[in-house]
């Protein structure tokens, strides 16, 4: 190759490698699943980070909730849980194969706390406040653990983790740290799950998460109509002076029991086929 041709061929090389890092930067997470939820999205860590800091956080917050005896690990109210995770977890292969590989967690904790979570990597947690204070029917406790286990099927934790990565609000020191295999990684991997779990989720986070979750509740054998009374519940709950910490990252109104009520028609068969293959014992 002549010389004169070399800044251009470099030029060229350097274009590829960005285009292939962009490629690898935006993807989409999940299958569409009948509900069509498909759309690129931005990824600047690895699923075996977010995975890792996830895995040490849901670890320490079991710990903590032993160590003040309200961790709840048998008896009817896990049993109940655990009943309805069992029926959805195998839904996720539907949207993505790897899920049957993840390392899947239930906890329960005995507290007034109205609100439940997904960690990223299937590490769910639930709070008996929720429950209680809402009288849940089985269906409600499938809507709203449909919908949180749609929020790590489509990896909104780590897609929230990269756009605060992008912007420079967690730093890659804090996302080293968090690797560490120390104290510190424990610090700053709570830290960073503190980032995912409690900060308020995109509209757009939140309307993919509603329309996954309702499919996974009725391929599970659970009306999905459920999810329509699920949030007329929480708008009721949300009138009191302190509404429920599940309403701070899971906005609740109108537009949201309309949209979920035009989903309904196309997972409504689902469910149909799901009682009739006998899903529900």
């Amino acid at each position: 190759m002549h010389l004169m041709y070399r800044p251009r061929f470099i030029q060229a090389l350097v274009s590829v490698l960005v285009a292939s890092c962009l490629l690898v930067a935006c993807a989409n997470t999940s299958r569409p699943g009948v509900v069509g939820v498909q759309r690129s999205q931005f990824m600047m860590i690895s699923a075996a980070q977010i995975d890792r800091m996830s895995a040490i956080s849901f670890e320490q917050q079991a710990k903590a909730a032993q160590k003040k005896k309200i961790l709840i690990t048998s008896g009817p109210e896990y049993e109940r849980l655990k009943t309805i995770a069992n029926r959805l977890i195998p839904q996720t292969a539907v949207f993505r194969d790897d899920t049957r590989g993840w390392n899947w967690g239930l906890q329960l904790i005995d507290s007034p706390i109205v609100n439940a979570t997904c960690a990223p990597g299937g590490r769910i947690t639930f709070y008996t406040g929720i429950i209680n204070k809402l009288n849940l029917t089985d269906d409600e406790i499938a809507a709203i653990m449909g919908h949180e286990i749609a929020h790590a099927v489509r990896e909104h934790g780590r897609e929230q983790v990269s756009q605060a990565l992008a912007q420079n609000i967690i730093s890659n020191v804090a996302l080293a740290a968090a690797g560490a295999g120390s104290a510190q990684s424990i610090d700053a991997a709570n830290q960073i799950m503190q980032y995912v779990l409690v900060l308020p989720n995109s509209r757009q986070n939140e309307r993919e998460a509603d329309a996954i979750g309702l499919e996974l509740a009725a391929r599970g054998g659970y009306d999905p109509r459920a999810a329509i009374t699920l949030w007329q519940k929480m708008s009721k709950e949300s009138q009191g002076k302190n509404p429920p910490e599940f309403l701070s990252t899971h906005p609740s109104n109108e537009n949201r029991i309309k949209e979920l009520s035009a989903l309904i028609p196309k997972v409504m068969p689902l469910y149909e086929a799901a009682k009739r293959e006998n899903v529900v014992k």
